[in-house]
């Protein structure tokens, strides 16, 4: 009876001792899986420097403002302020041509850009005058447009005011509203109206945004790129995406926006902080956003991997090593490094079928060669498979990943009581089929 008593306690300790170790090796393993992770922020980094190897040659993300008369006057103590009018109608057509490129094993969506700028200014643009003035210069008005990489421009700009061609000159002559732009002096007939129109030929890369100056602006955009991102201030009314590109429309008035028709500004506020519409030349697969979220359940699958082995193991007759556990969970976690390899040069989804397939066929052909048991092989395989098919579906359907991921959860839980509930945990019944060493 005393030697019953010990042997039932031995066998009680050991299936504590390595349950303990299964939890710690589980931790441990977290630190290559935080590896993974710096692994892809590494990767990432790497990417944008190539990335802006690239745009800053070609031309960067650009946002387009105006164009809006900036006219100069004095006040009473002689002080230089500017006088700013935005035109009374504005429409902007444009044309976005993408081009991808390349830099080694990373793409970037570049644009060449064809945009016609049209509007007009009229007499009673003019009236209304800035408070506390003492001469107001409108021989010295010029008509500013602001661009934010003029490294971009790819033709000469000429502003036809009128009857009348005038050419652009660099800069915004101490006119600070904007951090880059073009100017052109006009001289302004204040009991005129004036209709003015320009063509940009202007090089970006992955993004352009416009800024709706005019009393009331039409911005109308259309690509060959099917899969853009309307971003800003306010969504295209209407648009269209197909396969062969999208078109895009946003109308504006003065109260859509939160800056004034006309105002007067000391120079250091600047129009680039207000709203603006535009569009993202999205790549379709963002690899590394994917990678990233997949390695977050990194732990749930070591754990999960570990505890079929567990059951496995005290339900059977043969042990399980730690050191087994440890490789077992070693290949868990190069998964997410040979899916981050492959996705940079296949792509996430035949990248990731790949790393499954290999990680399971490992992992099953060692189970059998520890179990030496079909059905053992079977039911890890098949569990396996589950869980990466499980990973894949949440990282598909971001919108409801942590409905499906609680789900899951609670019905991992579920299983996990179910077989539990089985297991001898003092070892009454299944002393005979488990040894007392580790």
């Amino acid at each position: 009876m005393t030697e019953q008593i010990e042997k039932n306690s031995k066998i009680k300790q050991s299936i504590s001792l390595k349950l303990l170790i299964v939890i710690v090796l589980s931790l441990l393993l977290l630190i290559p899986s935080l590896m993974v992770i710096i692994l892809i922020k590494e990767r990432e980094e790497t990417k944008s420097d190539a990335i802006n190897e690239i745009t800053s040659k070609w031309g960067q993300e650009q946002t387009i403002t105006g164009p809006v008369l900036v006219v100069p006057y004095s006040t009473i103590n002689n002080s230089e302020y500017y006088f700013h009018i935005l035109p009374n109608d504005l429409k902007i057509d444009g044309k976005l041509i993408p081009i991808p490129k390349h830099r080694g094993i990373y793409n970037v969506i570049l644009y060449s850009s064809q945009i016609n700028i049209t509007g007009t200014f009229k007499p009673e643009d003019f009236i209304d005058l800035p408070d506390s003035y003492n001469e107001i210069r409108w021989e010295d008005a010029r008509l500013v447009m602001g661009i934010t990489d003029l490294k971009g421009l790819n033709n000469i700009m000429t502003l036809k005011w009128n009857d009348e061609i005038h050419e652009f000159s660099p800069g915004s002559d101490k006119c600070s509203m904007f951090q880059s732009g073009l100017y052109s002096k006009i001289p302004i007939d204040t009991k005129k109206e004036y209709i003015f129109s320009m063509d940009l030929k202007l090089n970006g890369s992955e993004a352009i945004y416009f800024t709706p100056v005019g009393n009331s602006s039409t911005i109308t955009l259309s690509s060959t790129w099917n899969t853009p991102s309307f971003d800003g201030a306010t969504l295209p009314s209407p648009s269209e995406v197909n396969d062969s590109g999208f078109t895009a429309t946003w109308p504006s008035i003065e109260l859509n926006r939160n800056f004034p028709q006309k105002s007067s500004y000391d120079g250091s506020i600047s129009y680039s902080e207000y709203q603006k519409s535009g569009v993202k030349l999205l790549l379709p697969v963002d690899t590394y956003q994917k990678s990233t979220r997949s390695v977050k359940y990194a732990f749930l699958f070591i754990i999960l991997t570990f505890l079929i082995i567990f059951f496995s193991e005290i339900t059977g007759k043969k042990r399980v090593h730690p050191i087994q556990y440890l490789i077992t969970g070693l290949a868990l976690v190069i998964f997410y490094s040979l899916l981050i390899a492959l996705a940079e040069h296949i792509g996430f989804n035949l990248a990731y079928l790949v790393s499954s397939l290999v990680i399971i066929s490992m992992i099953s052909f060692y189970m059998q060669s520890i179990f030496k048991q079909i059905k053992t092989t079977i039911i890890v395989l098949v569990l396996l498979a589950l869980l990466y098919t499980y990973l894949f579906t949440i990282l598909q359907i971001a919108d409801y990943a942590l409905l499906l991921g609680n789900i899951g959860l609670v019905i991992i839980l579920g299983l996990v009581m179910f077989f539990s509930k089985k297991v001898d945990w003092y070892g009454d019944q299944n002393s005979d089929k488990i040894s007392s060493g580790v």
